[in-house]
C-alpha cells in the first residue's frame, strides 16, 4: 500500500484546517490554521507584498527551503499553505519518529509520482534531530527534483543542517510574533470557542504567551473550558497559573514601571530595582527589552565608574537570549542588582551631550590635514597628513598635536567623577596634562 493512497485531493483544505467532523476534538492551534496565504499573521519580512518567499509561492517557482525560527510561529502551517497553494502533495515527516528506512520509503512513492507528473512536498519537522547520515539520504532525491524539501528547525541551520543539503536550499528566519499578531490571532479564535473578551485580556495571554501562537491557543482554549459568554479574569489567571497583572507594553504602566526600575537602580536601591523588576517579568514583559533597558542604565548611569557593569549587562541580554523564560531571568535580576550596587557616574553622558551641542551649534570644520590619511601620491602631494605625530614614536606615547578643529582647541567636555574607577580615570587625565605641559 502506498503512502500516498489516502492523501486528498489538491483542491481540499491544508491539513489540520478547521473542517471535518472531528475539528472540534482538535486542539484549538491545530483549528485555527489558516487555509490561505492572506489569512496568515506575522513574517511580513518574507511574506509581505513582493517579499521573497511571498514571490516564489506566487510564482510557483518553490525550491528547497528551510524555516529557521522559534517554537509556535507558523512554521509547519506555512508549509501546508504552501503546499495546499501550489498544489503539492504533502508528507509531513518527524525526525524524531523516522529513520532511514522511512525515508527511503517515502522517497521511492515521490520519485513514482514526480514521473507521473505529481509534485511532493516533504515537510521535516525539527530537521535538526536527524544524523548526518539521515540528511545526506535526502539530497540525491533533492537534486532530482522528486522531492521539494521543507525542514523547520528551531535551532541555527548553520549548524544543525550538512552544508550539501543547505546549499540547496533557501534558509529564511521566523521572527516571534508580536503582541498586537498575537491579539489579532485570538480575536479570530474567540467565534470557535464561544467567547467574548475585553481587548486587555487578550492583550495580556498574547504578552504571557512571549511570541508564541500556540502556546497563546492553548492558553484560551483552558481558560475557555471554564468560562461561559465572555472571557474573565479568573479562568485567564488559572490557565496561566500565576497571577493576572493587567500591563500594556505600550501603554503608561509598561513606562511606569520601567521608569520606577531605572530610578531605582539610578538610586542604588538594591531591593526596590528587583521589585520592580520582577514586577516587570510577572506582568510577562519581554525580557530582551528589559535588558535593552539594563545596557542602556550601565551606560548612562555608571559608565566609567565601573566599566563591569556594561559587561554585566550585555552578559545578563546574552544569557536571557540563550536560556529563555523562566531560566534567563535570573540573570535579569543579577545584572540589576550590580547595577544597582556599582558606583553611579554620568560623565559619559553628560560629555556626550555637550559634544552633540558643539556639534549642532558650530560648523562642521574640515578635518584638519594632520588627521587625514594620504592614501594616494596626489593626496600626499595635498598635504593629506603633514604634521601628523605618530604616538608611538614619542615617550610616554604623547605628543603635542592638536587632534580637535582650530575653532574647538582647548574644549573639554569629559569631566569624571571621584567615584568608582572614574577617580583613577580623573587622576590619570590629570596626569596627561601635566605631561603635555611640560614637554
Amino acid at each position: 500500500m502506498s503512502l500516498f493512497d489516502n492523501l486528498p485531493p489538491p483542491d481540499a483544505p491544508p491539513p489540520g484546517s478547521p473542517s471535518g467532523a472531528d475539528s472540534a476534538r482538535r486542539p484549538l492551534a491545530e483549528r485555527m490554521r489558516p487555509t490561505r496565504l492572506e489569512d496568515f499573521i506575522g513574517q511580513e519580512h518574507i511574506l509581505g507584498p513582493g517579499k521573497p518567499l511571498r514571490r516564489q509561492i506566487e510564482r510557483d517557482e518553490l525550491t528547497s527551503i528551510i524555516l529557521w525560527g522559534p517554537p509556535g510561529v507558523g512554521k509547519t502551517t506555512l508549509a501546508r499553505l504552501i503546499a495546499h497553494i501550489t498544489r503539492c502533495e504533502f508528507i509531513p515527516f518527524s525526525a524524531v519518529l523516522s529513520g532511514i528506512k522511512e525515508i527511503k520509503a517515502v522517497m521511492a512513492d515521490a520519485e513514482r509520482l514526480r514521473r507521473l507528473g505529481r509534485r511532493t512536498i516533504l515537510f521535516i519537522d525539527e530537521i535538526h534531530r536527524f544524523n548526518k547520515a539521515q540528511q545526506d539520504a535526502f539530497l540525491p532525491y533533492v537534486e532530482r527534483g522528486d522531492i521539494i524539501l521543507i525542514g523547520a528547525t528551531t535551532e541555527n541551520p548553520s549548524f544543525e543542517v550538512i552544508s550539501a543539503l543547505l546549499s540547496r536550499s533557501r534558509v529564511y528566519a521566523l521572527r516571534l510574533l508580536t503582541v498586537p499578531e498575537i491579539v489579532t490571532l485570538l480575536g479570530r479564535a474567540l467565534p470557535v470557542v464561544g467567547l467574548t473578551a475585553p481587548p486587555e485580556l487578550l492583550e495580556q495571554i498574547a504578552i504571557y504567551s512571549n511570541g508564541d501562537a500556540r502556546q497563546a491557543y492553548n492558553t484560551l482554549e483552558a481558560a475557555a473550558a471554564a468560562s461561559s459568554g465572555e472571557l474573565t479574569e479568573a479562568p485567564v489567571q488559572d490557565a496561566m497559573q500565576r497571577k493576572v497583572l493587567l500591563y500594556d507594553k505600550g501603554g503608561e504602566e509598561h513606562y511606569n514601571l520601567i521608569s520606577a526600575l531605572h530610578k531605582s537602580v539610578r538610586s542604588s536601591e538594591v531591593d526596590a530595582a528587583l521589585y520592580w523588576l520582577t514586577r516587570m517579568l510577572e506582568a510577562g514583559e519581554d525580557r530582551l527589552y528589559i535588558a535593552r533597558r539594563l545596557i542602556r542604565m550601565a551606560s548612562e548611569d555608571i559608565g566609567l565608574a565601573d566599566p563591569r557593569a556594561l559587561e554585566q549587562a550585555v552578559a545578563a541580554m546574552q544569557a536571557v537570549h540563550f536560556l529563555g523564560i523562566p531560566e534567563g531571568d535570573l540573570a535579569l535580576a543579577q545584572a540589576a542588582i550590580y547595577l544597582s550596587l556599582a558606583p553611579k557616574s554620568d560623565a559619559a553622558y553628560r560629555a556626550l551631550g555637550a559634544v552633540h551641542q558643539d556639534v549642532e551649534n558650530t560648523i562642521a570644520e574640515p578635518v584638519p590635514m594632520n588627521l587625514r590619511n594620504a592614501v594616494t601620491r596626489s593626496m600626499k602631494a595635498w598635504g593629506y597628513g603633514e604634521g601628523y605625530q605618530h604616538a608611538h614614536q614619542f615617550e610616554d606615547a604623547l605628543t603635542d598635536m592638536q587632534c580637535l578643529p582650530p575653532s574647538l582647541e582647548g574644549h573639554r567636555y569629559y569631566y569624571p567623577t571621584d567615584r568608582g574607577l572614574e577617580k583613577r580615570i580623573g587622576e590619570r587625565m590629570e596626569e596627561l596634562r601635566r605631561l603635555k605641559k611640560r614637554e
